[in-house]
């Protein structure tokens, strides 16, 4: 019989299903405080009846992580993380200090079904969801390998959050439940690709993160011919629905594109960016693009990408470069679990891990 996520489970939920087998309520919330010490094994629940950490081995599980590779940047102590899960598949996450604090990169998803062509994750195929204990758990990992207290969480890594709607929703719950790792909402954000539908649900939800955008691109012809996803969601409709979530939740939008050399970075995708972007309370952040093996594209100069900022600046648009970090380690997902999967000629796997 298969087992059941116990660090997924809502707490009232747990208390319930105790309570059909006979146990009293309080001791959902004894359990919980021993998964949020980080306790995994129901034989150390010490305050728990025996027979009850019997039946909690027989019936639950509790999904974790274990570190299988680390590169640590030595330009800026940048931190990624390729995770081994239970089942034996692999996600990654980063580990980023800035100057608020440490912010993490989560994986979602193994692997992506989107398609994008700029992006290393989905070249190995999709394999399943991560289930929101298995989320909670990269955070876990990353705090206890590196001795610090991540302040700022990033739904930016393998796979497409919304994509995997239920747990991570799950997730956004659990980090903000008393006890554990207790990550405020506003210091949560959500990257997609431009699920639609999973836009309009996450706008009923009133969750106070910041939505942003995968957007890199001013016009259907480009963004098509880069992400697949947009034959379904054409820009009109996304960018509708960006309107709809900023509307509801009062909430401005972030819009992230990568400059790819020669595909987007013109000045007249500038101004058609600025264009369809006029009147939104929202922030473009310009992504100077990570080389990837095995693609093609190339990051734009830097003279363009100031050209092309200046031009949103102007037009009156909201506009930053984001800060490169780990780029000695290549930072972005997708990478370093691919060079797991498939090491190069002469590459003995076991030689490298660490």
């Amino acid at each position: 019989m298969a087992t059941i996520d116990l660090r997924s489970l809502p707490p009232e939920e747990l208390a319930a299903q105790l309570k059909e087998k006979g146990y009293p309520a309080f001791r959902a919330t004894q359990i919980r405080q021993w998964l949020d010490r980080g306790v995994t094994d129901f034989e150390q629940m010490t305050n728990l009846p025996k027979d009850l950490r019997q039946e909690l081995a027989a019936l639950y599980t509790v999904p974790g992580v274990t570190i299988l590779r680390k590169l640590v940047s030595a330009i800026d102590g940048t931190v990624k993380y390729l995770f081994r899960l239970d089942d034996g598949e692999t996600v990654e996450s980063v580990l980023m200090q800035y100057k608020h604090g440490w912010s993490q990169c989560l994986s979602t998803q193994v692997g992506c079904k989107m398609g994008c062509t700029f992006c290393a994750t989905g070249m190995g195929g999709f394999i399943r969801n991560l289930s929101a204990a298995e989320m909670v758990a990269q955070i876990e990992a990353a705090q206890q390998d590196a001795g610090v207290r991540v302040s700022s969480i990033v739904l930016m890594g393998m796979g497409e959050p919304l994509d995997n709607y239920d747990q991570v929703v799950r997730f956004l719950r659990l980090l903000g439940e008393e006890g554990g790792v207790h990550i405020g909402m506003r210091h949560i954000s959500l990257s997609t690709c431009g699920v639609v539908p999973g836009i309009y649900r996450l706008m009923e939800e009133q969750i106070p993160l910041t939505l942003s955008i995968s957007l890199h691109a001013p016009n259907d012809e480009i963004r098509s011919r880069s992400m697949p996803i947009n034959r379904r969601w054409p820009m009109d409709e996304l960018l509708r629905a960006c309107r709809d979530y900023i509307e509801a939740t009062g909430r401005r939008i972030s819009f992230e594109y990568a400059m790819i050399d020669g595909v987007n970075d013109s000045d007249a995708c500038a101004l058609e960016l600025a264009d369809r972007l006029r009147g939104m309370l929202c922030h473009v952040n310009l992504i100077p693009v990570n080389a990837v093996e095995g693609k093609s594209q190339q990051r734009s100069s830097k003279a363009r990408i100031r050209a092309f900022m200046d031009i949103l600046e102007k037009k009156g648009i909201n506009v930053t470069v984001r800060r490169t970090l780990g780029a000695d380690i290549n930072a972005s997902c997708g990478q370093l679990r691919r060079q797991e999967q498939q090491p190069g000629p002469g590459v003995d796997r076991k030689e490298a891990l660490p």
